[in-house]
């Protein structure tokens, strides 16, 4: 039997009281609240409630919108009393999870360090002298020291990465929009992610899952498109960068990355070498350039006031941003634009780019001696992402020498976030979780079977495999003249054929109209009767067809037929 909420809660709030980390958190709502809704939830659960998240509990950043808390952006003189919880949060809530709090951030998400904060610099889990990373800091240690099972963190920059690679733990930045921004302060409210924190991948593949979907509240917000792709091929092809694209790293990340590269062969991925200079270049424009100036946009006006709470460096970031000329936003828009056709060129014929997540892990007197050009440096291979449109997984690669964590992200273009997922799994080494829910059943008897020769098509389609199944026993199966030779399944009704063996996959709407356009006759796509009682969609032939052809009926399938022939 899994813990009771309440149980989880009580744990909760003796973890917190035992590590005593205070810069944790902005606001810690009181354990008697938290464990009164932890009575409903074990309550709905008792009464046969499915609840996907029931008793978790969740550590919301401190730019994301709670009812009933305030929210600071870690600026205390911007405190508001949130009256709407944000659309990520409450469909947390929605799926049992409870809320403990508020988490420090590097003020107004201006920041990778963790450190920029009147409420104090956030340390690092384990290694109280290093950063935590920013600027989600206190929820990905929240999660670290097993305080939350789940955080939520906003990425612009790589602040939803990089704190997960310091911690070892599991950072989800999804494409932009398909997690909603609703009740989120800005940063970069065009290049704003909702992200996810946890200490396993298929947990926060769930939480993610839960997250995501269009929102009419937030104009930005978008859905899988219908052609989405659910999985990559059975053998991957993954790009790393060019030693000379590796050179911003530290010695002990470089060796870190080198080893979690080699053992790839390993997980059964192969790698292959790209020139991602381009990439690194536009990454420079989020700070360097004019796009800075929405976060002027954002919160310029407040800055300007000149408020005690300020962090100095944050406020001379963004109040720099004060005086960009229009025309300069307008070319690094353009720049922006021809700098994701080359990423879509670079990514062509790869089911995704292995990167480093960031460049070194630095001490908190060290970001504290130069807060700028080291935060610069942790965000060489986050940077570019939003701004090119690009989703990342964040996960644990092989530790550095001197048993440091070190984090590594598989980046996919937009919408392929399954790739993505399906990438880090084989890096983890667990079952791939799914993230995309919008497949629909497609099932294959013949050519289109794993190892067939036509099974190259469902690929192309970004079809997923879902299982061996069989028919019930109304079906026959014949073999076929076509070429090359395929089978041919009909129906005459219960008890007048026999199991048919096959296969499921999860086939995109897109992919399946595009699929069933391009069938040849005397193919057809219908309905599927199954033995445990489901009814999908499958391939089946016209009964002329069947007719004249040879009965294989008595083979039960396929490649049974193949092998016996």
């Amino acid at each position: 039997m899994p813990d009771s909420a309440v149980t989880r809660v009580a744990a909760a709030y003796a973890r917190i009281d035992e590590v005593d980390r205070p810069e944790v958190w902005i606001t810690l709502r009181p354990h008697a609240e938290v464990t009164a809704e932890a009575v409903a939830i074990d309550r709905r659960v008792a009464a046969g409630e499915r609840l996907p998240l029931a008793g978790l509990l969740v550590a919301v950043k401190d730019n994301v919108d709670v009812a009933g808390l305030p929210t600071t952006a870690a600026c205390p003189e911007f405190a508001y009393a949130a009256t709407t919880t944000a659309t990520a949060v409450t469909r947390l809530t929605d799926a049992g999870a409870l809320v403990l709090g508020k988490t420090n951030l590097d003020q107004f998400a201006t920041g990778l360090v963790g450190t920029r904060s009147p409420y104090g610099a956030v340390r690092h889990a384990t290694h109280p002298e290093l950063i935590s990373g920013g600027s989600s800091s206190g929820s990905a240690v929240a999660v670290a020291l097993g305080i939350a099972d789940l955080a939520v963190g906003t990425d612009t920059a790589g602040s939803g990465r990089v704190p997960a690679a310091f911690h070892g733990i599991v950072g989800i930045k999804a494409s932009l929009g398909v997690i909603p921004a609703h009740g989120v302060v800005p940063a970069c409210v065009d290049y704003d992610a909702v992200t996810v924190f946890a200490a396993e991948l298929d947990l926060a593949v769930t939480a993610a899952a839960i997250m995501a979907g269009p929102d009419d509240s937030d104009p930005r917000s978008r859905a899988w498109p219908a052609d989405v792709r659910l999985a990559g091929a059975a053998r991957p092809t993954v790009a790393i960068p060019r030693p000379e694209d590796l050179s911003p790293l530290s010695p002990t990340y470089r060796a870190a990355f080198t080893e979690t590269v080699a053992a790839l062969s390993e997980k059964g991925i192969t790698v292959g070498e790209v020139d991602i200079s381009p990439l690194l270049d536009a990454a420079r424009l989020l700070y360097d350039g004019a796009i800075v100036a929405e976060r002027y946009a954002a919160v310029g006006a407040f800055v300007d006031k000149g408020a005690d709470g300020l962090d100095r460096t944050v406020a001379g970031i963004i109040g720099a941003a004060r005086e960009l000329d229009a025309h300069a936003f307008a070319t690094d828009l353009d720049t922006l634009t021809r700098a994701k056709a080359t990423a879509k060129a670079l990514l062509t014929g790869y089911d995704g780019l292995l990167l480093p997540t960031t460049t070194e892990h630095p001490s908190i007197a060290e970001v504290t001696a130069d807060p700028v050009t080291i935060n610069r440096r942790l965000g060489t291979y986050t940077n570019f992402c939003n701004l090119l449109d690009l989703a990342a997984v964040a996960v644990p690669g092989t530790p550095t020498a001197d048993g440091l964590s070190f984090g590594v992200m598989v980046v996919v273009p937009a919408f392929a976030d399954q790739l993505a997922v399906d990438l880090a799994a084989r890096l983890t080494g667990i079952a791939a979780p799914l993230l995309v829910d919008t497949g629909v059943p497609l099932a294959v008897f013949g050519a289109h079977l794993r190892g067939q020769p036509l099974h190259w098509q469902l690929e192309q389609l970004g079809a997923r495999f879902a299982g061996e199944i069989t028919t019930t026993d109304a079906y026959r199966l014949t073999a076929l003249d076509t070429v090359p030779p395929k089978p041919g399944l009909v129906r005459h009704g219960p008890g007048l054929g026999a199991p048919i063996r096959g296969e499921l996959f999860l086939v995109s709407p897109g992919g399946l109209g595009r699929f069933l356009a391009e069938l040849p006759p005397p193919m057809a796509l219908t309905g599927i009767e199954l033995a445990d009682g489901r009814s999908v969609v499958g391939f089946a032939c016209t009964f002329d067809a069947a007719i004249t052809a040879t009965d294989i009926t008595a083979h039960g399938g396929w490649v049974n037929y193949l092998n016996q022939r």
